[in-house]
């Protein structure tokens, strides 16, 4: 390989090298929060924990690996074209097909990488990561459990915790667990016939130690009891214990986990591919990812040569609109294929054979004379349109234009020239950016949650309508990564261009031009707080059901309108077998009266049927009985045949339709009164504090990517856009570890909720004002 084969190499590894990673760190940031919590909330250890952050990586290869590869090739080319390198070589007699060979090489090398990762790599790691779960599945659950919600993920059992107070071991506060089992299949030690309804235990407090052998949680419940209604009311067992033991079975995850096709061995998936259309998808999907990466380079080399005035610019248009044709298409086609309608090898295969013709086409064109560049062409074409109906409007209000003098004053606040430039390349980046990370992740998701479609028998409609309600969610975390690569790619590309330098000489200074692109991200972090409060928090809780049907977990009850456990006022829990919203009727309704400081059951009301009377404000109960739990005594009473009223339940007919929503599905002030009312009942809410105060800060994360990522960008100087795509992914990590650093050491109480939710913003906005300080202005 020659110098100049071996410089072209050099400029295209290096920009695809930043490209891809760029690319894996905004897929990396999805799994990054679940890996975080598991760590700090279960018995896991960081070393595992590490482990399983190393095996997600080789799965995000035959993904962004591709576009790197597209990236580099872009932008290696775009530069020397933009730079009149192109036309020194055929000046020269080197004919521009000559950066073939280079980029060829370069390509076939990552098909290669690419390939081992998808054929081989990335199957063992998801088999891998499967048995590292397995074996930390229990401990895994203490992660899951949720406080202040009904969970259902234990066979035959809900469980009800009021605090998670995270640590070695996992420490709950007031557990309420009612066992669910038919009568028949109970442990019967007394003798007497057994009642239709739930064993109740409750607890003050219980320490978790996960059993990761037996695939169970092992309670060791504090000031315990356990509750039992006979079929004859009138006998009622109970048991009060100061300490005691108990193991919650888990489910099953090892049976679930075994059909899914990513993790099976290539050469194993061959023989399935006869019997199984997953299987056909998942074979030639690992072949045909690979080779894009050759074909996507051959399809960047002509549109990288002929770009003379696009530069950087056209390569990141040139990068998101390809991407968003071949996932597109091969997302498209693949669910036709999973619907019957067309061969799973064409469905796969199909986008690589477009890409190829059009390679062929262009590289045919590539050494025509008079050849244009092809991304200015279409950027005229459009501006050329946008032109003549901007002088249609000209035409009209001629006549009123010349009657009125010209002004020569201007308003100090409204945007100048140098405004709207800067501005106007800062939103295109922006807007570019944006889209290509969401648009990747949500192919990311595709992929890996297709799998569990075919699994569960999942109409293909429900994850596309996934997919459509978690887009809210990825634009909220995107938007301010999306800000950081944005303002270093704008003034990466303006000091490459000696831009800067000519509006230094103009007597601009670089606080000046900085203002513009500052006053945008407050803006943005303005609709972001907006955006947060009246669209991602409902979209997150369509999207989190959505999920849990499509990864075929239990419904959790906070999220089904059928839910037949709720929480109501004074510590009540209320148990209903069908509730009838036109009637406002309660039916097989039980109501279970805990003492608030003790955490022990203190009256049980069972009926067949209540009624809700708005006169009265309250339910009437039929056919039940009541029973007041003493420590010495009970006091019971049977109202059979008749009717009782307690006007203390007051909760209404709409308490039970209500949606109960976690942190992430409720607003800044819906997260308020929530809090409000936890801390009444005597609950620790530190860390929803934390996430309150969270609401404010992550929105005006943007404007601190920005004021950091102004002065880094000026720092950089003429070493371009690639150079601030890697400051970028650095300054992000930093970021995020110290988010979720402080955001735990918030939720244990280490550090106050306030302080804990804006050390990141705070500690990273005194870097950039310090900075923007020593810029040489």
């Amino acid at each position: 390989m020659g110098i100049l084969s071996r410089t072209i190499f050099r400029e295209i590894a290096s920009s695809a090298l930043l490209g891809a990673l760029m690319f894996i760190f905004v897929l990396f940031l999805q799994k990054a929060g679940q890996l975080f919590t598991i760590l700090v909330s279960s018995t896991t250890s960081p070393e595992t924990v590490g482990y399983l952050f190393l095996l997600l990586l080789p799965a995000t290869m035959p993904l962004t690996i591709p576009l790197g590869v597209l990236v580099g090739t872009l932008i290696g080319l775009s530069r020397m074209s933009s730079d009149g390198e192109i036309t020194a070589l055929r000046a020269a007699g080197v004919p521009a097909r000559r950066v073939t060979l280079p980029v060829t090489a370069f390509a076939l090398l990552a098909m290669s990488f690419t390939g081992y990762c998808s054929l081989q790599l990335t199957p063992w790691c998801q088999g891998e990561m499967i048995r590292v779960i397995n074996q930390m599945g229990a401990a895994q659950l203490t992660a899951e459990i949720q406080p202040r919600v009904f969970d259902e993920s234990f066979p035959n059992k809900i469980l009800y915790v009021g605090d998670v107070l995270t640590g070695q071991p996992v420490h709950w506060r007031n557990l309420f667990m009612a066992d669910l089992t038919p009568p028949s299949e109970r442990k019967n030690n007394s003798g007497q016939e057994r009642g239709e309804g739930p064993v109740l235990t409750i607890a003050s407090e219980a320490l978790v130690v996960p059993d990761t052998v037996g695939n169970r949680l092992q309670l060791s419940l504090r000031n315990g009891s356990t509750y039992e209604a006979a079929k004859d009311p009138q006998d009622y067992y109970k048991v009060g214990f100061p300490t005691g033991e108990q193991a919650l079975e888990a489910r099953e995850r090892g049976e679930v986990k075994a059909k899914n096709y990513t993790a099976t061995p290539t050469l194993e998936l061959m023989g399935e591919t006869k019997k199984s259309l997953e299987a056909r998808i998942e074979f030639h999907q690992r072949l045909a990812l690979p080779l894009a990466c050759l074909l996507l380079a051959l399809t960047g080399i002509p549109l990288g040569v002929s770009s003379r005035k696009g530069g950087k610019s056209a390569a990141f248009v040139i990068t998101v609109v390809f991407a968003f044709f071949y996932f597109t298409m091969l997302v498209s086609l693949i669910s036709l294929a999973r619907e019957g309608k067309m061969p799973a090898e064409i469905a796969v295969w199909t986008p690589n054979a477009l890409f190829a013709v059009t390679a062929f086409v262009l590289l045919m064109r590539l050494e025509r004379p008079g050849d244009k560049d092809i991304f200015e062409s279409i950027r005229g074409y459009i501006v050329d349109r946008f032109q003549a109906l901007a002088s249609l409007r000209e035409g009209s209000a001629k006549g009123t234009a010349r009657t009125r003098p010209r002004s020569t004053t201007r308003l100090f606040l409204l945007p100048q020239v140098i405004d709207t430039y800067v501005v106007s390349n800062f939103l295109f980046y922006f807007s570019m950016l944006l889209f290509c990370f969401v648009m990747l992740t949500e192919i990311f998701n595709f992929f890996e949650l297709l799998g569990d479609v075919f699994k569960n028998n999942i109409a293909i409609s429900e994850l596309f309508r996934y997919l459509f309600f978690l887009a809210p969610k990825l634009l909220y975390d995107a938007a301010p990564v999306s800000v950081l690569f944005a303002v270093l790619v704008t003034f990466g590309v303006m000091a490459k261009a000696n831009e800067i330098i000519a509006l230094k000489a103009c007597g601009v200074s670089l606080y000046r031009l900085a203002a513009p692109v500052l006053v945008a991200c407050l803006s943005l972090s303005g609709v972001l707080f907006a955006f947060d409060h009246y669209v991602v928090t409902n979209a997150n809780l369509i999207q989190d059901m959505l999920r849990n049907h499509i990864k075929g977990k239990p419904v959790q009850t906070y999220l089904s309108p059928n839910r037949k456990w709720i929480f109501g006022h004074a510590s009540r829990i209320y148990y209903y077998k069908y509730l009838n919203e036109n009637e406002h009727v309660l039916g097989g309704v039980s109501v279970y009266e805990l003492d608030p400081v003790s955490f022990r059951l203190r009256r049980h009301i069972y009926a067949e049927r209540a009624l809700w009377e708005p006169s009265l404000n309250t339910w009437i109960f039929q056919n039940g009985w009541v029973r007041d739990v003493r420590p010495r005594e009970d006091s019971y009473r049977d109202f059979q045949g008749s009717t009782a009223t307690f006007t203390e339940l007051d909760e209404s007919p709409s308490w039970f339709l209500k949606e109960v929503k976690t942190y992430k599905q409720m607003n800044y002030r819906q997260l308020s009164g929530y809090i409000k009312e936890l801390q009444q009942s005597g609950f620790n809410t530190t860390p929803l504090q934390v996430q309150y105060h969270k609401k404010f800060s992550v929105p005006l994360f943007a404007l601190v990517m920005a004021l950091l990522s102004v002065p880094f960008a000026f720092l950089t100087g003429n070493r371009g856009a690639m150079t601030g795509v890697g400051i970028s992914i650095g300054v992000a990590i930093a970021y995020f570890a110290m988010s979720y650093f402080f955001e735990q050491l918030g939720n244990v109480g280490q550090l106050p909720p306030e302080i804990a939710a804006w050390s990141p913003d705070a500690g990273f906005a005194l870097a950039g004002i310090y900075l923007m300080t020593r810029m040489k202005t």
